[in-house]
């Protein structure tokens, strides 16, 4: 019985930027980037950063106007999506709608030069992969979004390509089933050690999916890290409120020693890891669910008055008015008895704010 191969490859960009006609405004400026054979890499960022470009820049859907873009450390900069080893999983699925689940998988096998008995054999390894190893003789409208969205992934897969392109795969899907189908493509991707790029603007699902995540804002890239320390140690405002929720709030760094940097937030003082910063106004970003909530005047505690409080199940929402602006916590003391109107202490200790660039 045939097998699904990884044949994944290292995908590289060397100072790549993306005109589109006589336009001056970059759609992807100045890119240098480089995915690891075998890893999943999402590309991360809003509505117009620039991270579809960049996906059908790997592609070969659209050419980039400066730099080098290498595959495998062969220079595909020029090449047709024809010519490249790379398989896309589009966010419509693209399936054709009168052929059947199989016929589907075997499309691309059929115009690459396998016989007819090997065609069939990858095609039921790529159903096998992705568990609908039965659903091979139904036509895409019986089946579900997911189950659907699991035929685009096998039909991709079995072309063994060098590295597989996911285009906002899930976004077409609801919440839990989102959930679902993101911890099959990841355990697909870790069992056959393939190289994905992975395109999305959902932050939790980066998060969950990424070896590494490529947070791209106005065309450029902001950030380049692991999931950890994009949210841990964000390197600008952008990327602190991009990458789940945080605080910005002003601050005041007026000592650095070594890694530590002391800071004045508001009438208390806060050591906090400081790699880069100098003595002057700053800002520091804290995540919601790192802020302890105190009772009023307990040392140490920036004060305020608590403007709304919400229960959401698994934890309490709070909006808490302070001289430095409205702070967002979330605690998950549901049984925290807090009323709006209370004033109350705001703990920044242990390793919640970071200190950022604008």
């Amino acid at each position: 019985m045939a097998q699904i191969k990884s044949n994944a490859a290292s995908v590289e960009f060397r100072k790549v930027s993306k005109f589109y006609g006589k336009s001056t405004v970059a759609a992807v400026k100045d890119v240098s980037l480089l995915i690891e054979a075998g890893k999943l890499v999402t590309l991360l960022g809003p509505s117009g950063c620039g991270k579809t470009t960049t996906l059908r820049m790997i592609a070969g859907l659209e050419f980039a106007t400066q730099g080098q873009i290498l595959i495998g450390g062969e220079d595909v900069t020029r090449l047709p999506a024809t010519d490249r080893d790379v398989s896309m999983v589009f966010q419509s699925y693209a399936l054709f709608p009168h052929m059947s689940v199989r016929d589907n998988v075997e499309y691309g096998l059929k115009f690459s030069g396998f016989n007819k008995q090997d065609t069939r054999e990858k095609a039921q390894a790529g159903l096998d992969l992705v568990g609908l190893s039965d659903y091979g003789e139904r036509l895409p409208s019986q089946l579900s979004g997911g189950q659907q969205q699991r035929v685009a992934v096998a039909r991709a897969l079995v072309l063994e390509p060098q590295v597989l392109l996911f285009d906002e795969p899930l976004s077409n899907l609801d919440a839990k089933l989102r959930r679902h189908v993101r911890e099959e493509i990841r355990e697909i991707q870790q069992q056959l050690a393939l190289t994905v790029v992975y395109v999305t603007h959902d932050q939790e699902e980066a998060l969950a999916v990424s070896d590494r995540i490529i947070v791209m804002n106005n065309a450029v890239v902001a950030q380049d890290g692991t999931p950890r320390d994009l949210y841990d140690q964000p390197a600008n405002a952008f990327v602190a409120d991009f990458i789940g929720e945080a605080n910005i709030l002003p601050c005041e760094v007026v000592g650095v020693d070594a890694n530590t940097a002391t800071v004045k937030l508001g009438p208390i003082t806060l050591r906090v890891p400081s790699a880069h910063s100098a003595v002057g106004t700053a800002k520091l970003a804290v995540r919601p669910n790192r802020i302890q909530v105190a009772a009023s005047g307990t040392p140490d505690t920036l004060p305020g008055r608590l403007a709304k409080s919400v229960y959401v199940g698994s934890h309490l929402e709070l909006v808490v008015e302070t001289e430095l602006g409205n702070v967002f916590v979330v605690t998950p003391d549901v049984d925290a008895v807090v009323a709006p109107g209370q004033d109350v202490g705001l703990g920044f200790a242990g390793r919640g704010p970071v200190l950022i660039r604008d």
